[in-house]
């Protein structure tokens, strides 16, 4: 019974092993990234991170029963601060097959300028192409602008508040006919986002979006919800622990898919 039963278990426990490390690494560079925006460190006017990983492997359980893992995994991450203005272009792209099934097939490049970043009101202008081949997603594209004010700006904490609009296309694949669905929105955005040095060596950050956008197709709107919430603990100069809840939620998608999606992630960070 053992020898049947591993086979069918091996690929799922690769596959949730994989993901894991995939989501550590992942995070890890953008929780950097944004505590560096976040407090406007300026002793650095360039900063970026590359990374670029592979897995592959056949640690099959059973000899007429093979496994084979494949996995890729890439992540670029910069920003660079000119006197007056911020530049920001931050990628990711995610792919994991386990045999023939692919469990994960995820990217996006997003590009972002921030106006007279060091002003309390401030402007941004942005775009983004993404795509999610697990959930029917390829592509989406985005490009807009936003105004931003800065609330509070102190050493300890950031209470930041955005308000724009952006122009987002779509083309979704039906999880039931495998026919696909493309539409077009003009939506308005708005979010939050909060810096707070807890203690010398904890620190949070959370953002929160709202989107919303009127629909012809079905007269109503759409509503969509999303965020990231970060609590980083420092145990060295070098080594932190990192706690972060990611969600989003869509009231009405544009095809039948899961409508609240998250991801709980906990691990360590090192840092050079």
């Amino acid at each position: 019974m053992m020898k049947i039963a591993l086979p069918c278990i091996a690929p799922f426990c690769l596959a949730t092993i994989a993901l894991l490390c995939i989501s550590l690494q992942a995070h890890s560079q953008i929780l950097n990234i944004e505590r560096h925006r976040l407090k406007a460190d300026t002793s650095n006017n360039f900063l970026m991170n590359l990374r670029l990983g592979m897995n592959l492997n056949n640690r099959s359980a059973a000899e007429d029963a093979p496994v084979n893992l494949y996995g890729f995994n890439s992540a670029l991450h910069a920003i660079y601060r000119s006197k007056n203005h911020g530049y920001i272009l931050i990628g990711q792209s995610d792919y994991l097959r386990i045999n023939e099934n692919t469990f994960l097939n995820f990217g996006f490049l997003h590009g972002r300028v921030n106006f007279f970043r060091d002003r309390a009101l401030n402007y941004e202008l942005f775009t983004q192409a993404s795509y999610d081949n697990f959930r029917g997603l390829d592509p989406r594209i985005i490009f807009g602008g936003s105004t931003r004010y800065r609330f509070v700006e102190t050493e300890k904490s950031d209470l930041i508040a955005g308000l724009g609009a952006f122009y987002e296309s779509e083309k979704w694949r039906h999880p039931a006919t495998d026919s696909f669905v493309e539409v077009e929105f003009i939506k308005v955005s708005t979010y939050l986002s909060w810096r707070q040095e807890i203690a010398s060596n904890i620190d949070f950050n959370s953002v929160i979006y709202y989107q919303s956008g009127y629909d012809g197709e079905i007269s109503d709107y759409r509503h969509r919800v999303s965020g990231n919430i970060n609590l980083n603990t420092r145990i060295t100069k070098r080594l932190s622990f990192n706690n972060s809840f990611e969600f989003g939620y869509e009231d009405k998608p544009i095809v039948p898919i899961t409508k609240f999606i998250y991801a709980l992630r906990m691990g360590m960070i090192f840092a050079w």
